[in-house]
């Protein structure tokens, strides 16, 4: 790509991700287009759709989560290394309005232009789930699956102006009942109560 193209398009990339910070994806795109001093054609031709356009958005920070998640698998104890690549997997999400629809979407589309990030950062996270769940502290009936739906529905909270400030309440609840159900999980299946006997 020649420079001046490039520039151009870090250009139109950058007022929508503005636009979207501020509107949500769902932001016109002939509005980005205005907003970019560039016409609609010219938005189109570096990105012909909504979704590669959010995807060229997210990729550095796909490509930065699915190399946290490397690093955390050998710097973190399985839980923390889970709970904290999951806590900034949701903050990085939110960050953009409404991108979590579209990546939920995404995952199950393989003609989407989100589909292959989102199965890469599903991957990385299901590999700290499992390093979690051979370690016993993860209840081991979720799987990767789960974990990236959770990851939606806790960034959706983030979303909604109205339940926002009790997003990160909600947050640790979830991460609680994932990692408190080990225990639970445990204790059933060898017909314990938990409470030592003296």
């Amino acid at each position: 790509m020649r420079a001046d193209a490039r520039k151009n398009r870090d250009h139109v990339l950058a007022v929508a991700g503005s636009a979207i910070a501020e509107q949500g994806v769902e932001v016109s795109l002939r509005d980005i287009a205005r907003r970019a001093d560039v016409g609609l054609a010219t938005l189109l031709r570096h990105f012909p759709t909504r979704e590669a356009l959010l995807d060229a958005l997210l990729r550095a920070g796909f490509d930065e989560m699915t190399a946290k998640a490397g690093e955390l698998e050998g710097s973190a104890s399985p839980e923390d290394a889970l709970v904290s690549w999951v806590r900034d997997c949701v903050a990085w999400t939110t960050e953009y309005r409404g991108a979590t629809v579209l990546m939920a979407a995404a995952i199950k589309d393989p003609d989407s232009a989100l589909h292959a990030s989102c199965v890469i950062l599903r991957a990385a996270g299901a590999r700290l789930l499992h390093r979690a769940q051979e370690a016993g502290v993860v209840r081991d009936d979720i799987d990767g699956d789960d974990l990236f739906a959770l990851i939606a529905m806790l960034a959706w909270l983030g979303d909604q102006p109205a339940l926002a400030p009790r997003a990160g309440r909600l947050f640790d609840v979830v991460a609680g009942a994932v990692l408190e159900g080990a225990g639970r999980a445990s204790r059933a299946a060898t017909g314990g109560s938990g409470v030592e006997q003296g």
